[in-house]
């Protein structure tokens, strides 16, 4: 399987320079082949198949005097521009057919050099490397040097810098990563995703709720206070905007942390993970939204699914119309509502639970059967 690796890069004032001017070709020509098409669709013309675009916007556009600075950075940089374009062209095309699920896809848009975050990426065409002495050497730009937290595991087949909105680079790398199963255990756990506590578990542990923008308010609403009282384009608003970026890039490296932690903890802990899913979309539109996106719950599946794959577990997803909260776990009657704020009940069989803990116990039971191919029945959690 692939992954990426992402590594913090340090270039000097030179290669910030250089980095500027490669993001600078990249979107200029990502948007003269948008325009290109655009304008060919828009009298008529045949759709500009991707080798008579790459000639026009590249190969054309080099040898004319408004363009010839584009010769001046890597021309890997330039194609693999012009690939993200064919690329967001095709998923376009086949969320309009049906062909590709899931909500439909906008047409592809101009970039903007005000985005918060820049990228050019670098395939082994270009031939970047990782020095002996452990800087990374990019065409045309030199050897940056780099803050390698861990090891590569094999050769990388690309490699994208970016620049985020708070002017920090990184290196993101693609390598192909060999399964390491680890070994088996006996043990299994349903996880009851929610906002008091970030998630409880099963066997009954309860992990708290970090809520890292909540308790990053009050910086934040200082930072943006004091951005808004700097005048347009002044030299103290730049700063006070790279500001306000790196107080928002405080709490979400902090939330991706603490979900990385947690996420590979229970994925070593556990052979099967059972975890109900959210339509975390629909919930971000209710009075608990900001709540619900300070939660990061989509996030922290996705790196449950792709560490359970990398490590020989298994991850199910339990239907998020199971009626997990009304559902009692020992006799496996349903109550009829279940308001968010009980938090505790008792069933007629004689059981009282808690709200988190018979959910859990109910999601483990309904991906226990899941597995097994169970068809129809009451599923509760085994004697």
């Amino acid at each position: 399987m692939q992954l990426r690796y992402n590594f913090r890069l340090y270039p000097t004032p030179g290669q910030r320079r250089a980095l500027a001017k490669a993001f600078g070709c990249a979107r200029t020509v990502y948007n003269d082949g948008l325009r290109a098409r655009q304008d060919a669709y828009e009298q008529g013309l045949p759709y500009i198949s991707d080798g008579e675009l790459s000639r026009r916007v590249i190969t054309e556009a080099k040898k004319a005097p408004e363009r010839a600075w584009l010769g001046e950075v890597c021309a890997v940089v330039l194609q693999q521009a012009l690939a993200d374009l064919n690329t967001a062209y095709r998923n376009f095309f086949a969320s309009l057919s049906g062909k590709r699920k899931g909500p439909g896809i906008a047409p592809p848009r101009f970039r903007s050099r005000k985005d918060n975050r820049q990228a050019i990426r670098f395939t082994r065409n270009a031939r970047f490397a990782v020095t002996a002495g452990g800087r990374l050497r990019l065409p045309k730009i030199g050897d940056v040097t780099v803050k390698w937290s861990r090891r590569l595991p094999s050769e990388p087949s690309s490699v994208t810098v970016v620049k985020d909105a708070a002017g920090r680079y990184f290196a993101s790398f693609v390598v192909e990563v060999a399964a390491e199963s680890l070994p088996r255990t006996a043990a299994e756990v349903g996880i009851d995703l929610g906002l008091r506590h970030f998630a409880v578990l099963s066997d009954g542990r309860k992990i708290g709720n970090p809520r890292f923008l909540r308790r990053a308010e009050r910086r934040l609403r200082k930072a943006q206070q004091a951005l808004s009282r700097k005048a347009k384009g002044s030299a103290n608003r730049k700063k006070a905007t790279v500001k306000v970026a790196r107080a928002h890039v405080r709490v979400a490296d902090a939330r991706r942390d603490f979900a990385h932690k947690l996420s590979t903890a229970i994925i070593r802990e556990n052979q099967a993970v059972m975890v109900e899913d959210l339509a975390v979309k629909g919930l971000a539109r209710t009075k608990l939204a900001k709540s619900v996106h300070d939660a990061g719950w989509s996030a922290f599946v996705n790196m449950l699914a792709y560490k359970a794959a990398r490590y020989g577990r298994t991850l199910v997803r339990i239907d998020r119309w199971f009626p997990s909260s009304k559902l009692c776990s020992a006799c496996g009657a349903v109550a009829e509502s279940m308001p968010l704020n009980v938090r505790s009940w008792a069933c007629p069989c004689g059981a009282v639970h808690d709200r988190d803990v018979n959910a859990a116990k109910n999601i483990l039971a309904a991906g226990r059967a899941d597995r097994l191919n169970a068809c129809g029945g009451t599923v509760r959690p085994a004697a």
